[in-house]
């Protein structure tokens, strides 16, 4: 739908990216505040002109500023590095707390090839698990990766929302990377799968007011504005620790809200197929959602990242060399069974 001004768009703001992101960290064009979008259940989300939802695609609000660096050295628990805000804020240098956590980093991950292809750990982190504005690319099947970075560069896989940051700046970083760099990368992510519940999914009617709080990730809001709200047709996910989230901390967890009865009606869309709604997940991505061949891990992911991946296949902005695969699954898909399919994947051990 509308792919080639979806491309126009893309290679645009690829090239301006790099400026954007380090002289601002913040862009957003969109509401990034929270509450409860008023939409029909049986809304047909292939319409033209249909929104696609802010809570998936988080932008950060307009007048977001990143708070200056004083010097200090900030630190996080269990870890004996500092950094200060600066040094964690370098694309060419992700802030590794943890160091016992993963191997020795090659250079692609570790420190990139400036001046634009930024260190995979640093959106991915240095383990590969990434947050829910992007994806955890550790341990996915070689060809799958491959294919991925092959879609990217080709301009077959873009999001509905192309000119989210995490999104524009995955393409201008990954289009001048060499066959060498991405198998190096490779490699290195397939030795640090993720072996642990990082995603906390719970049902419930009210879920935390939130704000985009930096970092296109939604957090609860703390003092003016603060308190409950309906959870409407949402996924809300939020870090667990918000500030060490910021940080770049990849032990803290984060909790999915989904609305009640979304794991059970997703377990019987992604295990049956939902009486002909679907195709069953199962088939491709194993009974355990952990991939299968060349077929990736579904399971214990993030709720909202794996939602944009069903978006962006339906909408027809993911369209790369697997994509067909997927058109049989999406097609008759509402909001509600793709919110309850991830919810039911997310809640899977990975």
């Amino acid at each position: 739908m509308k792919n080639l001004g979806r491309s126009a768009i893309v290679i645009a703001v690829a090239l301006v990216a790099m400026a954007a992101i380090v002289a601002a960290q913040a862009v957003g064009q969109v509401n990034g505040i929270s509450g409860p979008a008023k939409l029909n259940p049986k809304a047909n989300i292939s319409a033209a002109g249909f929104p696609p939802p802010y809570w998936a695609y988080p932008v950060n609000l307009p007048d977001y500023a990143a708070p200056p660096d004083k010097g200090e050295k900030m630190r996080v628990p269990n870890s004996n590095v500092t950094y200060t805000l600066t040094q964690i804020r370098d694309f060419f240098s992700p802030p590794d707390w943890h160091p016992g956590d993963h191997p020795a980093m090659p250079s692609i991950v570790g420190q990139g090839r400036k001046p634009q292809v930024w260190a995979c750990g640093y959106c991915h982190l240095p383990v590969g698990w990434g947050k829910p504005e992007n994806a955890n690319v550790a341990g996915l099947p070689e060809a799958y990766f491959m294919q991925q970075v092959a879609d990217f560069k080709n301009g077959s896989r873009r999001g509905t929302v192309p000119d989210i940051l995490p999104h524009s700046g995955m393409v201008a970083a990954i289009m001048p990377t060499t066959d060498a760099e991405v198998k190096q990368a490779y490699d290195y992510f397939a030795k640090t799968k993720l072996t642990q519940q990082r995603y906390t999914v719970t049902e419930s009617a009210t879920v935390p007011k939130t704000r985009v709080q930096g970092s296109w990730v939604l957090a609860p809001i703390h003092g003016d504005g603060e308190g409950m709200e309906p959870i409407g047709q949402r996924i809300i996910e939020v870090p667990n620790d918000p500030v060490l989230t910021t940080l770049r901390d990849w032990r803290i967890g984060f909790t999915t809200y989904v609305p009640p009865g979304s794991i059970k009606k997703g377990e019987a869309l992604v295990t049956t197929g939902g009486n002909g709604k679907t195709v069953q997940c199962t088939i491709c991505h194993g009974n355990d959602l952990r991939g299968i061949g060349p077929v990736p891990p579904i399971a214990g992911r993030s709720a909202i990242s794996t939602f944009r991946q069903l978006y962006d296949f339906k909408d027809g902005a993911r369209h790369g060399a697997w994509s067909q695969m997927m058109q049989p699954v999406v097609k008759n898909l509402t909001l509600d069974d793709m919110i309850a399919i991830v919810a039911y994947t997310s809640s899977k051990l990975p």
